[in-house]
């Protein structure tokens, strides 16, 4: 692969696919603190970003070093996007429900939560390795800074829309993410044998 157009713009397409489940995450955690801040918008959409970008990453290290492990990881990649997703989005319904009962303002979105779902959204991005196994070291890190790029700025327009959604979903807004949620883990583990 030679450095021109088709390599940048390659690696802008599968910027932009592998972004569309963070995409869908922020605009769960949009609806679910519509007063957040542009500095944690921006922070969250990084987190999507670092590992949309470190995934495709490690896949290409994983190729040209230990593939015959990945190989057999891969096919637990579904089902661990699926329990993560699942256990993030059944809380957020959970808290969503109960504060249907006892009005309650929900809890901003902690470090740890974020992390899973960098995780939990970025996980198929493994295999995007082997799509880039033909590039050398520095081609691979280009393209995966430019998925990491891609993935954030989706990642902000993902908030900003589940921003205004959560200012008129108020109350529903726990049930709506978490709903989101759960239902991205399960598209991805449904797909992943499609």
């Amino acid at each position: 692969m030679d450095w021109n157009f088709t390599f940048f713009f390659n690696s802008i397409l599968l910027g932009a696919g592998l972004a569309m489940d963070a995409f869908s995450v922020s605009m769960a955690d949009g609806i679910r603190e519509p007063k957040m801040s542009f500095g944690k918008m921006l922070g969250i959409s990084g987190i999507f970003g670092i590992f949309q970008g470190l995934m495709p990453l490690i896949g290409w290290i994983c190729i040209h070093t230990v593939i015959q492990y990945f190989q057999a990881f891969e096919v637990a990649i579904p089902w661990i996007a699926l329990a993560l997703l699942s256990y993030i989005g059944g809380k957020m319904l959970y808290e969503g429900i109960k504060s249907q009962s006892c009005p309650v303002v929900p809890a901003a979105l902690g470090l740890g939560a974020l992390l899973l779902q960098g995780v939990a959204t970025s996980i198929d991005a493994l295999s995007v390795g082997f799509t880039i196994a033909s590039y050398d070291l520095l081609m691979a890190v280009v393209a995966s800074a430019i998925i990491a790029v891609v993935t954030l700025a989706i990642c902000l327009v993902g908030l900003y829309i589940g921003k205004k959604a959560g200012s008129c979903l108020s109350g529903k807004a726990g049930i709506v993410g978490g709903a989101i949620l759960i239902f991205i883990g399960l598209e991805i583990f449904i797909t992943s044998w499609f």
